[in-house]
């Protein structure tokens, strides 16, 4: 029996030389993953998007930045051990080759910058500005990646990545604006921190892209969220207050920023990754800050005018026309 092979991003349809008599057969097929893929990306960039609402809620119980990492990396590290026990298991099951230390090295680097690094910075600049903001600026690591890209490894910066980022940081600028008067200081120090974050989460994915394939997806990313986690408890126990007491209210929403907001939609984003490109899943991601702003609105109370709207859908625009010129970039010379 002849099969149909789609290739990874083609749109549902669309066959190869195999001829149209196994269109009914492929198609079905081709559309259920599509949306499958669609629905796990839709739903995991929501739970991320949580993040920045259960560590407003946790600070309101007069606790600082280290501790509620700390925690949250101590409710999720069994799971990420898990993980790396099953990958390493399965690699010994199909004989892959042993890994060298060097490996496993920069595995925990690329974890350090992206999940220590970017991290302390997200959360000390969450303790300054809006839940909003916050998901406004770190939203922009992208156009970060692009920038970075191209002076580290001399990758090509596009006319529509300039012009995106132009539209992306001149909506940042009208929110930011909007957000100083009351702010004031607290807003310049809080932005420039969750910049910080984004420039070290952009670096994370510059690195990991050059560094996973060896080691594969799930037993990279165990091995850097592992080593995130321990830098981020040692953090608080060397460098920060050194105390791990908290109220049971502060662990609950702590737990749920590791579970609700980190684990779950890491998992959810790999499974759309399986079944979409992952620029499509770059483009599906821009509902992370929408549904950010409503859930700050509705359960922190955070103001939301019509100018916050309209420098915010700039935002949206910005990073949604890098992620469709990058589709296209992608797609031609996947054809070529």
């Amino acid at each position: 029996m002849a099969v149909v092979t789609l290739r990874h991003g083609d749109p549902p349809g669309r066959l190869g030389h195999e001829g149209v008599s196994h269109v009914h057969r492929a198609v079905p097929m081709s559309t259920r993953q599509t949306v499958a893929g669609i629905v796990f990306a839709a739903a995991g960039a929501s739970l991320f998007s949580t993040k920045a609402i259960f560590i407003k809620l946790a600070y309101q119980e007069q606790v600082d930045a280290a501790l509620m990492l700390a925690y949250r990396m101590i409710f999720a590290l069994p799971v990420f051990v898990a993980i790396g026990a099953w990958a390493l298991m399965q690699r010994r099951l199909r004989g892959d080759p042993p890994l060298s230390a060097d490996h496993y090295a920069r595995a925990a680097f690329v974890g350090f910058l992206g999940y220590y690094v970017a991290s302390q910075f997200d959360f000390a600049g969450l303790m300054f500005i809006t839940a909003q903001l916050e998901r406004l600026v770190l939203f922009t690591y992208p156009l970060f990646v692009m920038f970075l890209g191209a002076i580290l490894y001399g990758e090509r910066v596009t006319r529509t990545g300039v012009i995106a980022a132009a539209v992306t940081y001149l909506g940042l600028a009208i929110v930011f604006l909007i957000d100083l008067p009351e702010g004031g200081r607290n807003t310049v120090v809080g932005t420039l921190l969750v910049l910080g974050a984004a420039i070290s989460f952009a670096l994370h994915q510059i690195y990991a892209k050059r560094f996973m394939a060896p080691m594969g997806s799930a037993l990279f990313t165990s091995v850097a969220l592992t080593a995130a986690s321990v830098f981020c408890i040692a953090h608080q126990a060397v460098l920060g207050t050194g105390s791990f007491a908290a109220t049971p209210r502060f662990l609950w929403l702590t737990a749920g920023c590791a579970i609700i907001a980190t684990v779950m939609p890491t998992f959810l984003i790999n499974a759309g990754l399986q079944r979409i490109s992952s620029a499509a899943v770059s483009m599906i991601s821009t509902i992370s800050p929408v549904v950010t702003i409503g859930l700050a609105v509705a359960i922190l109370g955070e103001p939301f005018t019509w100018a916050d709207a309209f420098g915010s859908a700039m935002v949206l625009a910005g990073v949604g026309l890098y992620a469709w010129g990058e589709n296209r970039r992608t797609a031609a010379v996947t054809e070529t």
